[in-house]
Parts: C-alpha cells; structure tokens; sequence
C-alpha cells in the first residue's frame, strides 16, 4: 500500500454558509469561483490528486480494508437518488468499515461519470491518466461523531473508498444501480444556465436555445433492493493510496481520510453509456 504524507493548509476564512448558492462542475458557478464561495476550496492540498510514483511512499503497516456488513439483504432497501450533480446511493448504517484505530459507518455512494465531450470522468488519475468514472463510498467515524454532519467538520470525520472504473467486460454487479438510471433523470429543481452555452444535466451535457431555461420536476428517487455492495469493489482490498486531503467538491472540508484502490474495476462500454449519455 502506498501513502501519501501531505500537509493540509488551513483555510484561515470562514467557510461560506452559501445559503441559496449553487455550484457546479463548469459555467457562472463553475470550479474557478468555489474558493470564492467556499474558502476550503482555495486550499492548496485539496483533493483529488494525481497519484505520481515520486511522490509516493510505500508503508509496510498499512492493512488490507476490513468491510462489515456489506453484503445487503434483498429485503432491506437503498435510495437512489438524483442530487443534480450524480446519482447517490443512501447506504444502510450496518455497513461499517474499520481503519485503525477507527471504525466507520457507511452514509452514501455516488458516482463521477464522464460526458460525450470529455469521456474521462475520474476525480483522481495515476500518473496522469484519467479513467472513465469513479466510484466514492462515504463513511464517517462512528468513533467519534454521532452523524456525517458532525463529522464532516472534524479533521478525522470522514473516511471514502474510491473506486477507479474502466471499460472492459459486463459487469453484473454495477447493473444494481446503473439499470435504475433513467427512473431518475432529473433533480428536483433544476436551474439551466446559459453561461456556456450548454448545461449540465445528471452525466451529460445537452446543448440549449440562447434562452436561458428554468424547468421543475417533482423529486426523482427510488427505493432498490440491497445488493452485495462489495462487489462494486476490486477483488485486491491490500492495493491501494491512502493519503489525508478533502471533499473533491463544496464544501472542500479537509476531513477525509482517502483510500483509493490501484486496480480498477471493469464495466462494459454498454454500461458505461447508460451514464454516459
């Protein structure tokens, strides 16, 4: 296992309570201006990272991850939902992982999938590849904090398992989540910004009039069947970077213990379009 010893930079503004502030990938609210409007996201040692060889450390005491309770009945249930960034998964809190010296309770999952302009969806690369998508499993530190709010603020709050994804062979398992997509095309409200020319819809971008578009859809979630959910995950579990660094998106907090698996797991080209779209 590889570690990363970075030193994160405190962010010494208050973060921006942004009541009523949207951001997004691109456009008016756009990556340029988080710092703006969240003043974590200035940081200079925010995640994601591009995982290079001369700056990786081999750590012989870290341990393969232990996952518990990952293996969900059918008659329990996850939602899936649609936060008009990605598709998220609400986990069940026996989900649990332990990374010593602390266990870890699973909240969400959610996924980052490439457009047809820019098919390389990855939040972190390895030595500047990208791959198609990217999978994050949220966990917080049940240890310590009594909910992923709490935890979220702490600089031992949360713990994500990443999941680098590839195009390859049918992978049944993805089919859990990825067969439910089009029940959940739309946020609850969305705002179409005319900014670029085009906006940003689920996974995909659609071009737009020169007017710009205001459209209401009741809230789109549903209720799915619990899956074995560490099949999502490489079958090598002692293969992976670890380093401390942050959200990848607002509010960029500094609080996540990062474990991003080397090997990437494969889906089919015909999956990957599903997304993709």
């Amino acid at each position: 296992m590889y570690q990363l010893f970075l030193s994160l930079v405190t962010v010494s503004s208050v973060q921006a309570a942004s009541h009523g502030y949207s951001w997004a990938y691109s456009g008016a609210h756009g990556e340029k201006t988080w710092p703006t409007n969240y003043g974590f996201c200035g940081g200079v040692y925010q995640s994601p990272l591009d995982f290079h060889e001369n700056i990786l450390q081999y750590d012989s005491s870290l341990r393969p991850i232990k996952l518990f309770g990952y293996d969900v009945a059918t008659a329990e249930s996850f939602t899936v939902s649609n936060n008009g960034h990605s598709v998220s998964v609400t986990l069940v809190p026996t989900m649990k992982i332990e990374i010593e010296p602390f266990h870890y309770t699973a909240s969400q999952l959610h996924l980052h999938w490439g457009h047809k302009n820019n098919p390389k969806g990855s939040e972190h690369c390895i030595e500047g590849r990208r791959f198609p998508a990217e999978v994050h499993v949220v966990h917080y530190n049940s240890d310590k904090y009594t909910d992923i709010t709490k935890a979220t603020e702490a600089a031992d709050g949360l713990a994500v398992l990443g999941i680098l994804i590839e195009v390859g062979s049918f992978n049944p398992s993805f089919e859990n989540i990825l067969s439910h997509l089009n029940s959940i095309k739309y946020k609850g409200k969305c705002l179409l910004l005319k900014a670029q020319g085009m906006y940003q819809f689920l996974f995909y971008f659609i071009p737009f009039s020169s007017y710009t578009v205001f459209q209401s859809h009741s809230d789109q979630s549903i209720q799915i069947a619990g899956f074995n959910v560490q099949e999502l995950f490489p079958k090598r579990l002692d293969e992976y970077f670890r380093y401390e660094g942050s959200l990848t998106t607002p509010p960029c907090n500094p609080s996540v213990l990062w474990t991003v698996f080397r090997n990437p797991v494969l889906i089919s080209e015909a999956q990957e379009q599903k997304a993709c779209r």
